[in-house]
């Protein structure tokens, strides 16, 4: 069998399941039956081997998630070597009155070559050794271990909750969410795990200690009782065999418990292994090797000291100082553009390329948020506009124009605006240096920051330092950082004025793409039946009243079918609303079949329909009073509905619902107000609240 037919084999066996079976009947092999010496040597060196590449991945892994299999291979090494030391206490004890290499090559190199066969160091060594591990690296791996659990568990409902914010912002797609949350749910897994694989590698430093002290009391009992040996005999070559035996497997169990403090002590920084990490954190300041050069050079010139040592290690690190300080002044000098003159201005003559045109969208920044915008200073907010832009254009059904992004030194230098068709709709501030925790309802403490406000829906927050991020989804807030503020922001307003960013060429640019499809439904469309403006003039209805216009087919459809019998644009958007009446009630409660809604008081209905066709729906005004108190009873019950999780649904007649729609748009914006056309036949309305019984 070559090399080649080996693997494979292995790798079908793997396969097949075979690998734990066969790992545990080599457990029971070891622990039940005497092993020869040299099979001993061979699974000590293998034990010493594999402790030593588990160290090195760890060493090499980018992300301790990288390495999510750690905790498992924690307990396999832990339980292969407590079934050598079985196996070794077995050989030692039986053979261990012939001295030597009675126990195998390996117990007895380090018995003699390693302590120099002197028992008596061998305790100190292997006291230090335990002492080390014990005490230090598993001591304070088993509580980092024990911390980072419980802060990650504490923090996975912030973090899932961030992702939901960079989800809405469109800063990441449904399938980039679902990769994040899965991320955040084995991270939560890893570290409880390595919680409690933590303690078995407390539990395999004392079983060192328990067995060492069994193996020399059991050794001297039977060399004097059984063999015949001296004291001095028997502790020669029982102390010596059992402390080899001891240091072979303290020195695996070292090195495991190093690579545990490892893996739970990483801190990820980009792409980066431990061994560059350590050289970038260590030279980004020359300016440290250097004082550190200053301090260990007066050192080597005190009288006494040793002065040559001293010197050498003070001109080494003076040296790389110079060369790292040296080496980044290159690459200022390179990354500085030469600054070209302006040339004179040349006088001409005034044309129309002079009048700018009005940005549809712009956002202008203050001075200190340039950070944000510019690509080569590490900022990744043109890249979340343009994932806004995407996931506005794909739900409400047309293109999202670009935005215009540019610096205003008028505004504060933390201050931004967002303007459509030229007018600033919205302006506020944020941090770059700082990060917005912000409060969803419930939170457990509070943090010390500067006081703000979400600018998109103006829930409390704060403005904290980056490292306080991980404190704050412990308590409950959600963080997020400003580009991903200022990118909801401007998603929110994008949602709330899409009406008046759809124009005649969106209209057309849609009618175009149905008409790749549908030729013969256009074409009877626009012109014949209704002009381009008032197919613009419903698309905007829809889009004012938050109703996609995806479904630009049924649209088209229904107004051929109605527009021959009005040119309204209310009217025939109300028909238009009742055709989408399925996608708009299931944008507004999901697909439950049963519907919770306010309604109003017949008398009261009636009332409202004789002011609507007496005065007509432009100028309808009802008596201020009777207004306030209308209004008072729909926000309590609106209210209601919002705290028993329903979304609030006004149901009216079809010849209220425009009126009532722009009476409540901007004071109860989470009121929904629907026409009982709207309804689909196969949902169910519930009646919770009727308006007009105390108005």
């Amino acid at each position: 069998m070559n090399k080649g037919q080996f693997f494979d084999n292995l790798k079908i066996a793997g396969r097949q399941g075979l690998g734990t079976p066969i790992f545990i009947l080599v457990l029971l092999t070891m622990v039940m039956l005497p092993i020869p010496a040299f099979l001993l040597d061979l699974f000590f060196t293998f034990n010493i081997s594999f402790s030593l590449i588990i160290l090195l991945v760890v060493v090499y892994t980018l992300r301790p998630l990288d390495f999510a299999i750690f905790p498992t291979v924690i307990l396999v090494s832990t339980l292969l070597r407590l079934a050598l030391n079985v196996a070794s206490t077995r050989v030692v004890l039986l053979e261990g009155h012939h001295g030597g290499d009675a126990a195998g090559k390996v117990i007895a190199a380090f018995g003699q070559f390693v302590i120099g066969g002197n028992y008596t160091v061998g305790f100190v060594v292997f006291a230090i050794l335990v002492i080390i591990n014990f005490v230090v690296v598993t001591k304070g791996a088993g509580r980092v271990s024990e911390v980072s659990a419980r802060f990650t568990l504490d923090a996975l409902p912030g973090k899932q909750m961030s992702i939901d914010a960079d989800l809405n912002s469109g800063m990441l797609t449904q399938d980039e969410a679902r990769q994040r949350r899965e991320e955040i749910t084995q991270e939560s897994d890893f570290y409880g795990s390595m919680d409690g694989a933590s303690k078995f590698v407390r539990g395999d430093a004392i079983a060192g200690i328990l067995i060492l002290f069994i193996n020399i009391l059991g050794g001297f009992i039977i060399g004097t009782v059984q063999h015949g040996l001296s004291f001095a005999e028997a502790a020669q070559n029982y102390a010596l065999l059992t402390i080899g035996d001891g240091l072979v497997a303290q020195i695996p169990s070292l090195l495991l418990s190093t690579a545990s403090a490892i893996i739970v002590t990483r801190v990820t920084r980009g792409n980066q292994d431990m061994g560059n990490q350590f050289f970038v954190q260590f030279t980004e300041n020359p300016k440290v090797l250097a004082v550190t050069a200053g301090v260990v050079g007066l050192l080597g010139i005190i009288p006494g000291m040793p002065n040559m040592v001293f010197l050498l290690f003070a001109g080494v690190l003076g040296g790389v100082a110079y060369l790292l300080e040296s080496k980044k002044n290159r690459y200022d000098e390179l990354e500085t553009p030469p600054t070209i003159p302006d040339p004179s201005p040349e006088t001409k003559e005034l044309s129309w390329d002079d009048v700018l045109p009005v940005d549809v969208i712009g956002l202008e920044v203050g001075y200190r948020l340039i950070s944000l915008v510019d690509r080569n200073q590490g900022g990744q907010l043109m890249m979340r506009i343009k994932g806004v832009r995407k996931k506005l254009s794909q739900e409400l059904g047309f293109l999202i124009p670009s935005v215009h992004i540019r610096d205003n030194l008028d505004l504060a230098p933390n201050d931004y605006s967002i303007s459509i068709l030229g007018v600033t709709v919205s302006q506020s501030e944020v941090y770059p240096e700082r990060e917005l925790a912000i409060n969803p309802g419930q939170v457990f403490g509070k943090l010390k920051g500067i006081e703000g406000q979400d600018p998109a829906f103006g829930l409390e927050a704060v403005w904290i330092e980056p490292e306080q991020k991980d404190h704050a989804q412990t308590l409950g807030y959600t963080v997020v950082d400003p580009g991903t503020v200022i990118a909801t922001h401007l998603s929110h307003i994008l949602q709330t004025q899409a009406y008046q960013i759809f124009g005649h060429d969106d209209a057309q640019q849609l009618l175009d793409s149905l008409g790749k499809t549908a030729p013969k439904l256009v074409e009877d469309l626009v012109p014949k039946i209704l002009p381009l403006s008032i197919f613009v003039k419903v698309l905007q209805n829809l889009l004012k009243e938050n109703v996609p216009i995806r479904d630009i087919r049924s649209i088209v459809e229904t107004l051929a079918e109605y527009g021959s019998k009005s040119q309204d644009p209310d009217a025939l958007t109300a028909v238009v609303r009742t055709k989408l009446g399925s996608s708009i009630v299931q944008k507004i409660s999901g697909i439950k079949e049963e519907i919770p809604v306010i309604t109003l008081k017949p008398d009261l209905e009636q009332l409202l329909q004789q002011t609507l066709q007496t005065a007509g729906s432009d100028n309808a005004t009802i008596e201020p009073g009777l207004a306030q108190r209308i209004h008072q009873s729909l926000e309590e019950s609106t209210q209601n509905l919002e705290a028993q999780g329903h979304s609030p649904v006004l149901l009216v007649s079809s010849a209220l619902r425009p009126w009532l729609a722009r009476l409540v748009r901007h004071t109860l914006k989470s009121l929904h107000v629907l026409a009982y056309t709207e309804i689909p036949d196969e949902r169910q309305v519930k009646v919770v609240a009727t308006v007009g019984q105390n108005v």
